[in-house]
């Protein structure tokens, strides 16, 4: 189950990027602090590469990113780099740890590469609802009105409806 809501979660992101030129990709969204839908597309692609390339070696620090401005200034690219994502994430499940530095200090927690990918959903749902703001301010675009809505609140909306 969780493989397929990456993928649905990944799809919409799909969906709304073949509905954008790159110079609306581009824009800065003062209602985003004056970041682009690229720089979140972007973020959350390179947050499921970091999850993917060091899946081998087990240990994973997501402030490693490659930052790659190319994925977020061209919607084709990013495009391209959300189908590898597709075919990456289908692996067995293993210890991962998670390294960060913080304060200077280096912190390593054990979680495990099931609990990675859950992170990386919920961390995508997070941003498409910032990207949601910016949507939202250009009619002609489309989404889904469950667009950046944690899965949680989607079935308890449906529980109230009934």
């Amino acid at each position: 189950m969780l493989i397929p809501s990456i993928n649905n979660n990944l799809n919409e992101l799909v969906d709304l990027l073949k509905q954008l030129s790159n110079s609306e990709y581009s824009k800065p969204y003062p209602s985003l602090s004056n970041s682009t839908i690229g720089e979140h597309i972007r973020h959350i692609i390179e947050m499921f590469q970091c999850l993917e390339c060091n899946y081998d070696s087990g240990v994973v620090n997501y402030d490693n990113r490659q930052r790659n401005v190319l994925v977020q200034t061209d919607v084709d690219f990013a495009i391209i780099q959300i189908n590898a994502i597709y075919s990456s994430l289908d692996k067995e499940n293993k210890k991962i740890e998670l390294q960060q530095i913080i304060d200077g200090e280096e912190l390593r927690i054990e979680s495990n590469y099931f609990r990675e990918l859950l992170y990386n959903l919920e961390h995508c749902i997070h941003h498409q609802a910032l990207i949601k703001v910016a949507v939202l301010q250009n009619a002609a675009l489309i989404v889904d009105t469950n667009f950046g809505v944690a899965r949680s609140t989607i079935e308890y909306r449906s529980t109230c409806a009934q």
